[in-house]
């Protein structure tokens, strides 16, 4: 799941900044709004793929960045669920507002869902520490 979330997001923004596919709204607001994010997607990225690679290689650093990827899911949902709710974003649902629903759910679900498993796992990844 990691890996795909690192493969979605750079789908995501290659199709907002060539197609304008996943664009909800032509205004300039929300455009402004979405410019802000490839920054911190492209850290969860990061932190997502230094995830993947430590849980394969069973690095005790899998905690570490488990930790911080969870967490960046977490907050880019929160942060995008709270513009969607304030704009009325949900009151249509069209093709690209479905994908932006599907990617908050995701985000809601799968950062907690790691938090936990990589907290739960702790001692078990800290085993190679040493």
């Amino acid at each position: 799941m990691l890996w795909i979330s690192v493969a979605a997001t750079v789908l995501y923004w290659a199709a907002f900044f060539t197609s304008g596919a996943v664009q909800t709204s032509s205004e300039a607001a929300y455009i402004a709004f979405e410019r802000a994010f490839p920054a911190a997607d492209a850290w969860l990225a990061v932190a997502a793929s230094a995830c993947a690679l430590m849980l394969a290689r069973r690095n005790p650093r899998a905690l570490l960045w488990g930790l911080i990827a969870g967490s960046s899911f977490v907050y880019l949902g929160l942060l995008d669920v709270l513009y969607d709710l304030e704009n009325g974003k949900y009151a249509s649902i069209d093709g690209a507002m479905a994908v932006e629903v599907m990617i908050n759910l995701f985000s809601l679900t799968f950062g907690p869902f790691l938090i936990i498993y990589v907290w739960r796992h702790r001692r078990w990844l800290m085993r190679g520490a040493g």
